[in-house]
């Protein structure tokens, strides 16, 4: 697909463009109105093919469930392997700015038959939970409180740790927009012990002072938006003496691991940012 066509949709899914200049742009470049119409199923995520794990998988444990947090209870998801181990290292699953869809509810699957305590907190609480609609859904992830947002993930990682299932070491993986709150987190929480981020939007200079936990960062070598910052953050990360390792996968498109998303999604550089994850989560919480 013609890499102006991802860009534009890259633009529109990160509010930089109304849905109608989306569209008025998006038929300029494939030539008229009815191809561009013709596109968008093929650009938008179609979670009929997130059950890379089933959801009612006869090894899971799975729940919803709540926790506290300053502002009230915030729900989410949480998975387990139904043998092993009594207590198991613990992972937070952090959506993009789409809330916690079908996709994200996977990824939480397979991050619990990897062996993992997994939970995807829903941050859309707030606002009622995570619509059907993903354009809604967007919409609301810019009106959450920043400060707040933040607040509730720093209560999940308590949450977490203290879980009678979990060994007491916390890690966190997010993507798109979760990828950026991760980074904040790690700031945020000295008690978070591994951090990875695919694809998120740095933090600023003075807050990477307070980072405790090892990062492990994916970037996409297409994604000019996200990684305009990586120079400034890795400078940052370096003079404050921080873990940290740094993927590059190129020629893969912000959102490489969504494979819900035909245009965008890159099976060898999801397949292997993921085996990277793993090990590194099992290193730094087991």
């Amino acid at each position: 697909m013609d890499q102006r066509i991802i860009d534009l949709y890259d633009r529109f899914t990160h509010g930089q463009l109304s849905r109608r200049d989306f569209m008025d742009r998006l038929a300029k470049v494939a030539g008229s109105a009815t191809a561009a119409a013709a596109l968008l199923p093929v650009l938008t995520n179609n979670y009929a093919q997130a059950a890379i794990v089933p959801d009612d998988d006869a090894r899971l444990v799975i729940e919803r469930v709540s926790y506290p947090a300053p502002g009230g209870e915030v729900k989410g998801y949480l998975v387990r392997l139904k043998e092993g181990a009594a207590k198991r290292p613990s992972v937070i699953v952090i959506h993009e700015n789409r809330g916690l869809n079908p996709h994200i509810e996977d990824v939480t699957r397979r991050m619990a038959l990897d062996g993992f305590l997994a939970f995807a907190p829903d941050l859309l609480t707030p606002l009622g939970g995570t619509p059907a609609n993903e354009d809604q859904a967007r919409d609301m992830i810019a009106k959450l409180d920043a400060g707040q947002t933040l607040a509730n993930l720093v209560a999940a990682v308590d949450f977490l740790g203290k879980h009678e299932l979990s060994n007491g070491k916390v890690g966190a993986v997010g993507f798109c927009w979760g990828g950026g709150k991760v980074n904040e987190l790690a700031a945020a929480s000295p008690a978070l012990a591994a951090g990875v981020a695919y694809y998120g939007m740095q933090i600023p200079a003075d807050k990477v002072a307070a980072i405790k936990a090892p990062l492990m960062l994916h970037y996409a070598g297409l994604d000019e938006r996200v990684n305009a910052g990586i120079g400034a953050y890795k400078a940052a990360l370096d003079a404050a003496g921080k873990t940290y390792e740094v993927h590059m996968y190129e020629g893969a498109n912000h959102a490489f691991n969504n494979d819900t998303n035909t245009a965008r999604y890159d099976k060898a550089a999801a397949d292997l940012a993921w085996k990277r994850t793993v090990d590194f989560l099992n290193k730094n919480l087991s």
